[in-house]
Order: structure tokens, then C-alpha cells, then sequence
């Protein structure tokens, strides 16, 4: 119910599926922000589900901790691999429920 879960509800997820830039890259668990953005009327509700269940549970979905580690390249010899840093790709709904999290957090830290 919303007393255990306060600082998430419908618009909460809704506004963060707004918000989120159709040019990040999908996580290893291949769903893509575009998705989710366009789609944001139909997929906030099942999100919303997995957030409180993940909340409750204390447990997250599996995908939500692999990451896809990305060289990029910084500068110099493009040949030299210590001219790259890593760059690790999560799950996008992870990192709305992130987002949320930390919003909340700040917030509580602010009164």
C-alpha cells in the first residue's frame, strides 16, 4: 500500500518516464527509454507494480543487476587501452526507480 511506499505513486512514475532521454542506451536487459517514454501511459502502471513489489521484497529483478561495460574512449592513442575508461550501461527502469529513490531521499534530508 502507498503508506509503506509514500514517496512513489502513478504520477511519480509517470513524470520520470517523461522526463527520460530517448538516446540512452538500453541496459543489458534490452528494454529502450523510447519505449518507455512513448508508451508511457501503459507501461507506468506494471512499473509502479514492480517498484512496491521490489520495495516490500527488499529484491530487485535480476537484469537490474547486470550492467553492460563499455569502453569510451578519452584521449591520446586511441590504440593505447588506458586512454578508455569504463562505462557500465544499467537497466532503465532501475535507474528510474534510482532517480525516485534518491529524489525521495533529498527530499527527507531538506525538512
Amino acid at each position: 500500500g502507498n503508506r509503506n511506499f509514500p514517496f512513489m505513486d502513478t504520477e511519480t512514475v509517470r513524470h520520470q518516464l517523461y522526463q527520460l532521454s530517448v538516446h540512452k542506451s538500453m541496459g543489458p536487459d534490452g528494454i529502450n527509454p523510447r519505449v518507455l517514454k512513448e508508451l508511457a501511459d501503459v507501461t507506468t502502471g506494471p512499473l509502479l507494480i514492480i517498484y512496491q513489489s521490489s520495495w516490500e521484497s527488499g529484491e530487485v529483478p535480476a537484469d537490474w543487476k547486470l550492467s553492460n561495460v563499455i569502453p569510451i574512449y578519452k584521449k591520446g592513442m586511441r590504440e593505447d587501452p588506458g586512454n578508455y575508461r569504463p562505462v557500465s550501461v544499467t537497466s532503465v527502469p532501475r535507474k528510474i526507480l534510482e532517480t525516485i529513490i534518491l529524489g525521495a531521499i533529498e527530499r527527507h534530508l531538506k525538512h
